[in-house]
């Protein structure tokens, strides 16, 4: 069944007006909330811990922090945009308490919602505005004068109005422009999950890597395994992504496009596809989420060696001096 998408005509910032909107947290996705909602003309505060990069940065863009405490008794409609390993101990150490009845809380992602890690009072609205890219894109397109499509849901409507609260937040932060999609949290969470797991995170950096290696291993030099298994993937994701892969293939070559017809079901065969449901089921099942909050209780250890061994790859270190070589590409290497 087709999601109905809702622009700008479908709603207004009517529901926002007089009302005080906090953005919690301004990294990614917070830095371009807060922005494009003051430029949408909406009364926006911002919390961050005090001598942090991102304190520095609200400080800059011409904000004034605050803490979260402080933001939530202030606020009418609070946006949650905080890494989903923190949201639960800021929740209880600076949220809960400074509820009162009536106000709206606003999550960017459905995670701790449908996991039941935070569980808000029944006297509040509680919705979802999800923008389905980054915030630095978020930001962008919005001064471009468009907008980054979002998902919209509603967990609560205490108030009556919890949805037209939600497509008034979408529509100030561009999604009127972008389009709006109806879903609920566990939609959100689950499909999310799952397409960062299975195919654009976890899926493809595996299969970068066993490419890289498969090609090095076979004594082909690092350089060419770099560009024919990572380097142009943007090439083809941004071919993709234009026409979808009817018109990727249309425009490579015939050669390219029999080889992907001819290798690439035998790849992602049916065992492959069978590992995928048992991916969807650990993540519908809640056994990631548990496993994920073990891990953070654990001090991320797992996860910190996995960054480390991952960025010792050879994939990492050769791409490094070749990305140096191409200053057109505007490289950027992160510690």
């Amino acid at each position: 069944m087709a999601i109905e998408s809702l622009y700008d005509k479908d709603g207004s910032l009517e529901p926002l007006a007089g009302k005080t909107v906090a953005v919690l947290g301004y990294g990614s996705q917070g830095h371009a909330h807060a922005q494009n909602l003051r430029d949408s003309g909406v009364n926006v505060i911002t919390a961050e811990r005090e001598g942090t990069a991102n304190y520095t940065l609200a400080q800059e863009h011409g904000f004034t922090p605050t803490t979260a405490a402080e933001a939530v008794k202030a606020a009418d409609v609070i946006v949650v945009t905080l890494p989903d390993e923190l949201q639960p101990t800021v929740y209880a150490e600076a949220i809960e308490a400074n509820l009162a009845e009536g106000k709206t809380l606003i999550f960017t992602h459905g995670f701790n919602i449908h996991f039941k890690t935070i569980t808000p009072p029944d006297n509040i609205n509680v919705v979802m505005v999800a923008p389905k890219g980054p915030g630095h894109t978020v930001r962008s397109e919005y001064e471009k004068g468009g907008g980054v499509p979002c998902l919209m849901a509603i967990h609560q409507d205490a108030t009556g109005n919890a949805r037209d609260i939600a497509l008034a937040y979408a529509i100030a932060i561009g999604g009127g422009k972008g389009g709006t999609l109806q879903t609920s949290f566990k939609d959100e969470c689950e499909t999310d999950l799952f397409g960062e797991q299975v195919v654009l995170c976890g899926g493809l950096c595996e299969l970068i890597k066993g490419g890289f290696d498969t090609l090095v291993d076979a004594g082909y030099p690092p350089e060419l395994a770099y560009f024919e298994t990572c380097h142009e993937v943007k090439l083809i994701v941004d071919l993709i992504v234009r026409g979808g892969l009817k018109y990727m293939r249309y425009s490579i070559s015939n050669t390219a496009e029999f080889g992907d017809y001819y290798t690439g079901p035998k790849l992602i065969d049916d065992s492959v596809k069978a590992r995928m449901k048992e991916a969807l089921d650990r993540i519908q099942n809640g056994e990631f989420a548990k496993t994920f909050r073990e891990d953070y209780d654990n001090d991320f250890k797992w996860f910190r060696d996995q960054r480390q061994l991952n960025a010792e790859h050879g994939v990492e270190t050769i791409g490094k001096e070749l990305r140096a070589m191409m200053p057109w590409l505007d490289p950027v290497e992160v510690d």
